[in-house]
């Protein structure tokens, strides 16, 4: 008959203590704070370049203001006559070209998008700097 070694249920008694400190869970969270770091810096460093305007006209000074409308179906008017597409990115290079002119754009509230975004890019094109919104009053309605 061979005798059976009992095994004590909570451990040996001569064992001592683990000295050792378990870093697993502070790496762990060093590479997440990496990886959000890694994730998050890009963010913070995207910038838009925008040209502020440095001042008010000289005293004495009056710029010229033409206007640009586009009503509910998309259609352009430019100082209040109807202008083709084709005919607009000419017209507006004229007033880039005068520094002492001003573009007040205004767009009714149902115009399509796609038709406004059509305009900016134009009027982007056209090198005009100097560039209003005009009656966005009717778009505060819409956020609320």
């Amino acid at each position: 008959m061979t005798r059976r070694r009992s095994i004590p249920a909570c451990g040996l008694v001569d064992e001592a203590p683990m000295s050792e400190l378990n870093t697993t869970p502070l790496i762990d969270v060093m590479l997440v704070l990496l990886v959000m770091f890694i994730i998050t810096i890009p963010i913070t460093t995207h910038k838009v370049p925008v040209d502020l305007p440095s001042g008010g006209p000289a005293a004495g000074e009056t710029p010229v203001i033409h206007r640009l409308e586009l009503d509910a179906v998309g259609r352009i008017s430019l100082d209040g006559r109807a202008i083709d597409r084709d005919a607009l990115r000419p017209a507006l290079e004229r007033i880039a070209a005068d520094p002492a002119s001003d573009l007040l754009l205004r767009a009714d509230g149902a115009t399509p998008y796609e038709r406004f975004d059509q305009v900016m890019a134009t009027v982007k094109r056209a090198g005009i700097t100097r560039l209003g919104m005009v009656d966005n009053a009717q778009f505060v309605a819409a956020l609320d």
